[in-house]
């Protein structure tokens, strides 16, 4: 129904009466118009191979209306009245338009190709750093300059236009990382670490790539991205809580040199044996939070970790803003609409008081404390603390202090743009907590559900690992990532430092590089014969056929004492056809980040290779994880071939 009203001046009272009713008549007789939508749903698959692919966007042609494909390639999208077509796109795919069926199902095939980036504008404030930038770009429409701004200097806005982000200030920050370099072990025979289970680095690379870009060098941290993946591991067969294993073989990347494989695995527990929980939301509801990626993402996959509440856990609600405040007190998982109402009453606005926010978690969580029980607060942020205690060296000494109560504290990053890894890493790490990044629903849904136990349930807590190199047999060694994470030697055995936690059913991998004796190499640097003193020759010891022994401690969560665990890594190296699906895969995990960080020690990596090999290795991989992963490495070797991006360097 269309309705036309035209109004003329009028000449009298009654006029302007007349005149009155008949616009509210108009917009009355508007309202009665029937907006109806349809759902369209289906499954988008790559032509060349029939795989289903995901993080494909599927967008409404003519309208902000757009969703990407789960890991399993499926999407579903309300389609307004009026809409008459939907687009696909996807980095290293040609773009594809479909018409919206009568039906409810669609499903559609891409082909390969070098799609150009999204257009991106760039307006600079001040002095612009390099690391702020997270790759050239195809078209650049307005030149970097200095222009006037409210906080000169301290940013960069990036308008990128053919995405949901409109208009965003750009201002991720990351630790600095220097790679692992090569040691000997005739100087320094132990490598020690604290073992990690994080996995943010991941999901903020995946998304990096999905918008066409490379990431940032310091946002590419290699255990994480291999500690995204599940591995099939037994768990421990007697009471031990955790489980160690080993693997050698040759590194895909280097002839001649070896790699050494450890895992760790946490025993599973029953949903139903697990013991209660007292949690707390800590949920950012400041201005930085307002955009779709962020609350609303959040308020959905918080939704999705309370209908996995049972009757004995409980949950208390904290925001903060501009100043902190309980929302809902300690409610018990049954109560689950109620916890659900007081999650989607939350709006976003004002300033970031995180410090606040986080004093005020821990006290509601100590005064709920239950003696055997889980005892965590989960902070959703952005991490753009920026009132109160804001810096790291803030944020450090009050998780330290506050930790001594036995409440722990994980971390969920969202968004994008002024996303604070190096914050949430820091928080995450000294609050006995994890860490991961959550850039769609489908991850949602992994952390909140597919790993509920593993992310709320201690099983062991600061767990360490030291191994001992063997010079007879290892000419120099190298630990592949845990940068962040490496301890002096007297740490292992001293129960004041920390370690890294584990969760029910977590599984923990670490990657060593391993030269042997009497390869020739180029890491490995030489000096001239003294002259003045004679060079002393360690003397081996025990020269037997062993490569390194591996050691763990770890406590149980109630205790503060130690135990400790050992095994050892002969030399015994098998052909890479030989080993594990697990093992292949890792090593292909290993092998992209070292290319996406540009590492000097990527040698000969090679997409071509670590794709064919991650190929070979997916197993039953029933979630698609590592089908995704292979879908991002080809769309990397795409974007790379075609000359579209540079790396950060």
């Amino acid at each position: 129904m269309e309705i036309f009203l035209v109004l003329h001046p009028p000449r009298k009272s009654n006029d302007m009466k007349r005149s009155f009713y008949l616009i509210v008549l108009f917009f009355s007789l508007a309202g009665f118009r029937q907006n109806s939508s349809r759902i369209i749903s289906g499954t988008v698959y790559s032509v060349e191979d029939k795989n289903a692919l995901a993080g494909v966007s599927v967008r409404v042609a003519g309208a902000s209306i757009g969703v990407q494909t789960d890991v399993k390639g499926n999407y579903s999208i309300s389609i307004p009245e009026g809409s008459d077509s939907l687009s696909f796109t996807m980095t290293g795919y040609e773009k594809q338009t479909a018409g919206i069926p009568k039906t409810g199902k669609l499903d559609i095939y891409l082909k390969p190709g070098s799609n150009s980036l999204n257009e991106v504008k760039i307006i600079g404030y001040g002095t612009q750093k390099k690391m702020l930038l997270t790759g050239s770009v195809t078209t650049i429409q307005e030149p970097m300059g200095i222009v006037a701004g409210p906080d000169p200097g301290k940013g960069v806005r990036i308008r990128i236009s053919g995405t949901n982000h409109s208009d965003m200030e750009y201002s991720e920050s990351y630790k600095k990382i220097s790679d692992n370099g090569f040691l000997d072990p005739r100087k320094i025979p132990l490598s020690t670490f604290a073992a990690d289970v994080d996995a943010a680095s991941y999901s903020n690379v995946r998304r990096y790539i999905n918008n066409g870009q490379f990431p940032p060098k310091d946002a590419v941290r290699t255990e994480e991205m291999i500690n995204y993946f599940k591995y099939e591991l037994a768990g421990p067969a007697n009471e031990d809580p955790v489980a160690i294993y080993t693997e050698l073989s040759k590194a895909p990347w280097s002839s001649g040199h070896q790699l050494l494989r450890i895992g760790l695995k946490a025993r599973n527990i029953e949903t139903a044996r697990l013991p209660s929980s007292n949690l707390v939301f800590l949920i950012d509801v400041s201005g930085s939070m307002y955009a779709q990626n962020k609350l609303p993402l959040v308020q959905a996959s918080l939704k999705m970790l309370v209908d996995q509440l049972r009757e004995k856990d409980h949950v208390a609600i904290v925001t903060y803003a501009g100043a902190a405040g309980l929302n809902l007190p300690s409610t018990s998982g049954t109560e689950k609409n109620k916890i659900k109402a007081a999650i989607d009453a939350l709006n976003a606005g004002g300033s970031t008081a995180g410090g606040a926010g986080i004093k005020l978690a821990y006290k509601v969580a100590q005064e709920n404390f239950i003696k055997g029980g889980s005892n965590r607060i989960i902070l959703v942020t952005d991490g753009d603390f920026n009132v109160g205690a804001s810096s790291d060296e803030d944020m450090e000494t009050l998780i330290a202090r506050e930790r001594e109560s036995g409440v722990s504290i994980s971390v969920l990053g969202f968004g994008m743009g002024n996303l604070k890894d190096i914050k949430m890493e820091t928080i995450a790490d000294k609050g006995h907590g994890n860490y991961a990044y959550i850039d769609n629903i489908t991850e949602a849904r992994k952390a909140m559900v597919s790993e509920f136990g593993a992310t709320l349930f201690t099983v062991a807590k600061d767990v360490k690992i030291q191994i001992e190199f063997n010079p007879a047999k290892v000419r120099a060694y190298r630990l592949l990532g845990y940068e962040n994470r490496l301890l002096e030697k007297e740490d292992f055995n001293n129960d004041k430092k920390l370690g890294g936690d584990m969760g029910a059913g977590h599984t923990v991998t670490a990657l060593y590089e391993i030269i042997p004796v009497g390869v020739k190499d180029e890491f490995t640097d030489s000096v001239d014969p003294l002259k003045y003193q004679a060079t002393e020759q360690p003397r081996l010891k025990n020269p037997s056929q062993e490569v390194a022994t591996v050691k763990f401690r770890y406590k149980d969560p109630q205790s503060d004492k130690s135990k400790m665990k050992q095994v050892v890594q002969n030399d015994i190296s098998r052909s890479l056809e030989a080993c594990s699906d697990d093992f292949r895969f890792v090593s292909a995990v290993a092998e992209l980040g070292m290319l996406l960080r540009n590492s000097e020690y990527k040698q000969q990596s090679d997409y071509e290779n670590l794709i064919a090999r991650a190929k070979s290795a997916r197993g039953k991989d029933e979630e698609g994880y590592r089908a995704e992963f292979i879908r991002l490495a080809e769309s990397i070797k795409l974007l790379e071939k075609g000359g579209e991006m540079a790396k950060d360097k």
